[in-house]
């Protein structure tokens, strides 16, 4: 009997990425959704609220929850963080669990494994960079990982060159549930655009600036607007804010060149994203310890109020 349109089954349903910091969870999801929405650094804690993107094909739709990274809280900041990952525990249809391919499981992948067991949902444990190790290796780690808890599956990934991620993506669909399009076919992520903006600004602050101020930086996109008498330009202006005065003279730079360089990079990424022209001016400010002000952390939109 030939297959007709009915027979065809829509799955649709949420996967959360859950992960230490600096694993790899932003970078995946924007391979898997094949554009940029979440910012990638070589520095921890980069993602600071929950993303949500969408993947879809003929087979159906995957809702991700692209998390902050599990890990001790030190301020309110980061307290908020670790509470918004584990909260996605409760809220999706299955967690991908990424790790580095190594045989040390330290007590940040410890204190996951054990949250991960109360999950009732299917997990898969994602090991990524497995570009970075040889094949026998990568067998010990599986089996190291395997000891701590049981896993509905186990796929290896690199997350970089994109190695296994169509096979990662077969078996998501292997445990999603019949279910309807949650999202229009050309959406992908649920952030409105100045957080994006924001997000890609920060993201060039992370990656040029030293390692001791990141942590301590927020930007703001103070206006945002296409130009009355030209619908192709973004007159953009944004705020870095940092928590020391010291901070500010070396994001700033030499006769502004740091914070030139800043925006020069973030504006290229930003018009990609916008796909129109961007006038991107920047400031600097100071705001003390308001990693640890709730008004701040607000006003910031990092301490959105989590329900129950």
């Amino acid at each position: 009997m030939e297959n007709s349109d009915q027979d065809i089954v829509f799955k649709s349903g949420f996967v959360s990425l859950v992960g230490r910091p600096n694993v790899g969870k932003s970078t995946l999801m924007n391979r898997i959704i094949g554009q940029k929405i979440a910012i990638t650094s070589n520095k921890p804690q980069t993602t600071r609220n929950r993303i949500q993107t969408i993947f879809h094909d003929g087979r159906g739709q995957i809702v991700f929850l692209d998390t902050p990274g599990i890990h001790k809280a030190k301020n309110k900041l980061g307290e908020y963080m670790v509470t918004v990952a584990e909260r996605t525990f409760d809220e999706v249809d299955v967690i991908l669990w990424l790790v580095e391919a190594s045989t040390f499981i330290g007590k940040g992948e410890r204190h996951i494994a054990e949250q991960l067991k109360k999950a009732s949902i299917p997990v898969i444990l994602v090991m990524n960079k497995i570009d970075t190790v040889k094949k026998e290796h990568l067998l010990e780690c599986i089996d190291a990982y395997q000891e701590i808890m049981e896993f509905s599956e186990i796929v290896p990934v690199s997350a970089r060159t994109g190695e296994s991620v169509e096979h990662l993506i077969d078996v998501m669909f292997g445990y999603l549930p019949e279910g309807p399009q949650f999202y229009d076919e050309d959406t992908v992520t649920d952030q409105p655009e100045r957080q994006i903006v924001a997000e890609l600004i920060r993201e060039k602050a992370l990656r040029l600036l030293s390692d001791e101020i990141p942590h301590g930086i927020a930007v703001a996109v103070d206006q945002m607007k296409l130009r009355h008498n030209n619908k192709n330009l973004y007159d953009i202006d944004a705020t870095i804010i940092c928590e020391r005065d010291s901070h500010k003279g070396i994001i700033i730079g030499k006769q502004g060149q740091m914070l030139k360089k800043i925006g020069i990079k973030a504006r290229v990424e930003i018009e990609e994203f916008l796909q129109k022209k961007v006038n991107l001016k920047l400031w600097v400010k100071v705001k003390k310890d308001w990693r640890d002000s709730d008004f701040l952390l607000k006003n910031f939109g990092y301490n959105k109020k989590l329900d129950g």
